[in-house]
């Protein structure tokens, strides 16, 4: 009888301290979005952040957050996360496709794909706008060979001529291939550049001459 008592306490002390480790989790999550539930764990990337789930709903949109009007709508940014009005409350939507916010999400994963930089948090994408000077919410690209490391200059070689910190090289970089992919027709982010494959070689030749035309133009020395 007495192991059996000891046994079952044991196990309610066990099953307390995992209740316990729960509930820390759930909180620490909740802080970092001011009270908001977070619900979704995104680990695309290892990015590794608590998020609220989508469709869920909050009486008010935590911190200070950025307004954005968008197709008749209105949106809230707030910590990288979407809200939008439902009645007396705010409901966590995703983020409309091609607006613009003037800084990243607190915690965002930069990845590389195609040799360029997107910035990753809560399953949305953003990319810098050298014309609008601010971030982008881009559809999700096609992330094969994805990689949270910085690449090689693919076969371009990239001197910053006016002492340019790294995040505006990054930033330069991705301005002139959005450029040169509209001026050439030829994406690299895609595949065999998204141009028939007899094509490829050619207009990848092109591209990459009107990537250093624009990077040239803004004052690196590209070979």
């Amino acid at each position: 009888m007495k192991s059996g008592l000891v046994a079952g306490a044991a196990g309610a002390t066990l099953a307390a301290l995992v209740a316990l480790a729960v509930s820390a989790t759930a909180v620490q999550a909740d802080e970092r979005h001011a009270g908001a539930r977070a619900e979704h764990f995104d680990e695309r990337y290892s990015h590794n952040h608590y998020y609220p789930g989508r469709g869920g709903y909050v009486r008010a949109v935590p911190g200070r957050p950025f307004i954005v009007e968008r197709g008749g709508g209105r949106y809230f940014y707030s910590g990288g996360v979407w809200y939008a009005p439902y009645g007396p409350r705010f409901v966590v939507v995703g983020a409309p496709i091609g607006v613009f916010v003037p800084v990243l999400p607190p915690f965002y994963t930069t990845v590389w794909i195609g040799g360029f930089p997107y910035y990753y948090a809560n399953d949305t994408y953003y990319a810098w706008h050298d014309a609008e000077n601010g971030y982008e919410v881009v559809e999700p690209p096609n992330d094969q060979g994805a990689s949270t490391q910085a690449p090689p200059s693919d076969d371009l070689f990239i001197y910053p001529q006016n002492g340019q910190p790294a995040d505006q090289q990054a930033n330069d970089k991705y301005e002139c291939h959005k450029w040169a992919s509209s001026q050439t027709g030829f994406d690299p982010t895609q595949s065999a550049g998204g141009v028939p494959p007899e094509q490829a070689g050619g207009k990848r030749a092109d591209y990459q001459r009107a990537m250093r035309a624009c990077l040239e133009g803004r004052g690196y020395s590209a070979r």
